[in-house]
């Protein structure tokens, strides 16, 4: 894979949407770099507005309340200059109606989409999960798989990931990308 910039031209933020540990973070910074765009991660910025951890949230605060926070920093992300940068989102941020709405409105989305084995293996070992600590993660992230995979279907692209390379992860994504605007242009 060539390193250099990709000839991709975005006129919007590309969104990363998907379950934790699908690689959302690392493929979308990696993306970002790809591109020569900022990257940003939604849940830091949660976090910076809240002035604390995004388990803190959760624990004092709640899921809903969470949610609401998430949606009004989502949107800011949209809105904000510049127009072109890669978000990366929190597992449920897509879910949500509303963010979802602006999502596909104002971003290009792209669901990264792995299999339960490879979400078990990468968040086995961190405690930033709220919705995993002290629970049996195999059974809910089945769950979450159950409930919430035909709503990351709604994204722009899907790609599936593997256990591979982020390298290679990229390459897939830059593909998709291409792609996508590539059949845009031509539908024009």
């Amino acid at each position: 894979m060539k390193e250099e910039n990709s000839e991709i031209k975005l006129d919007k933020p590309i969104m990363m949407v998907g379950l934790m540990g699908a690689g959302k973070t690392s493929v979308g910074r990696a993306l970002a770099r790809r591109l020569g765009v900022p990257f940003v991660d939604s849940d830091k910025e949660i976090e910076n507005a809240a002035g604390c951890s995004v388990v803190d949230i959760f624990s004092m605060y709640g899921e809903a309340e969470f949610r609401r926070v998430e949606q009004r920093v989502i949107s800011r992300l949209l809105d904000s200059a510049p127009s072109v940068k890669v978000i990366s989102t929190g597992e449920g941020a897509f879910i949500t109606p509303a963010v979802r709405e602006m999502a596909l409105k104002k971003a290009l989305t792209i669901w990264l989409k792995a299999d339960l084995d490879l979400l078990v293996k990468r968040t086995n070992f961190r405690d930033t999960r709220p919705q995993l600590l002290h629970a049996d993660s195999r059974k809910i992230l089945a769950q979450l798989i159950a409930e919430r995979y035909d709503i990351y279907a709604m994204a722009d692209i899907t790609v599936k990931t593997c256990d591979e390379s982020l390298r290679r992860t990229l390459s897939k994504v830059v593909g998709a990308v291409e792609k996508y605007i590539n059949k845009e242009e031509s539908d024009g």
